[in-house]
């Protein structure tokens, strides 16, 4: 088992899209649903209104050579790979800023692998072996993968052109490397696809936690606020309030 003093967890906060109240929740959740002790580390541009058991550090450099009306965006998580990230050591779990925990924690320490994350969700136009994985949620030893890091800042641009994000680009590097593992699919179910009742149903069904769930993925057009009330970004969509959200997405 993972030495507990060597646990931390890390999001990044940059830019207005999230508030520090994003923050503050995601800590308030792991507190509830992992075991022991850890490190939360922040890693932000702006740390007002973060709460004080929250370490903010700044987000490193990352260097990307921008074009007119370009943003670095997802890359940025890419800094997490620094060869000294900030002097931390031992084992990290990232969590994106919008996820709602619902389960125990404990077993994303003790899974198996050289690097974890969750296997992305499969599209019906998809194709062929599915490689890439979503960065909403991973873990990695500190350090032991800078070359994903080094060999970005030094191909830049072709990785921009090869891949779309920083997950296909990540995925595609430790693939080739045999170091790509998955977390169980039943730990980090995407709410969009596994957590809304199907059509027609869901116009009168809330949508619900599915069986199995550790951390429930909000990505696409639906964020923890908007499913809380009902509202999908999204024409001629329609989900009920999903109240279970309330209960667990709390500081």
């Amino acid at each position: 088992m993972t030495d507990q003093r060597q646990r931390h967890i890390l999001c990044m906060k940059w830019g207005t899209k999230y508030g520090p109240e994003y923050v503050n929740r995601l800590y308030g959740m792991v507190r509830r649903h992992l075991g022991g002790d850890f490190n939360f580390v922040c890693l932000t541009d702006d740390a007002n209104g973060i709460r004080p058991e929250v370490k903010c550090l700044p987000i490193p450099p990352l260097n990307l050579q921008l074009k007119p009306g370009q943003r670095d965006g997802a890359w940025k998580k890419l800094t997490t790979f620094e060869a000294d990230l900030h002097g931390l050591r031992g084992t990290a779990l990232f969590l994106d800023l919008d996820v709602v925990v619902v389960g125990s924690l404990d077993d994303f320490f003790t899974e198996p692998g050289d690097f974890l994350i969750i296997h992305d969700y499969p599209r019906f136009w998809r194709f062929g072996e599915r490689i890439v994985g979503n960065s909403s949620v991973y873990r990695f030893e500190l350090g032991a993968h800078a070359d994903v890091l080094a060999y970005f800042r030094g191909h830049m641009e072709e990785v921009q052109k090869q891949y779309r994000n920083e997950q296909e680009f990540l995925s595609h590097f430790l693939h080739k490397q045999g170091k790509l593992r998955y977390w169980p699919a039943a730990w980090c179910p995407s709410f969009k696809y596994h957590g809304i009742p199907r059509w027609p149903t869901n116009y009168w069904r809330a949508p619900f936690v599915p069986p199995g769930a550790r951390i429930v993925i909000f990505h696409g057009e639906v964020n923890p606020p908007d499913a809380l009330i009902g509202k999908r970004n999204k024409r001629f969509a329609h989900i009920e309030p999903a109240l279970w959200v309330a209960d667990a997405w709390k500081s």
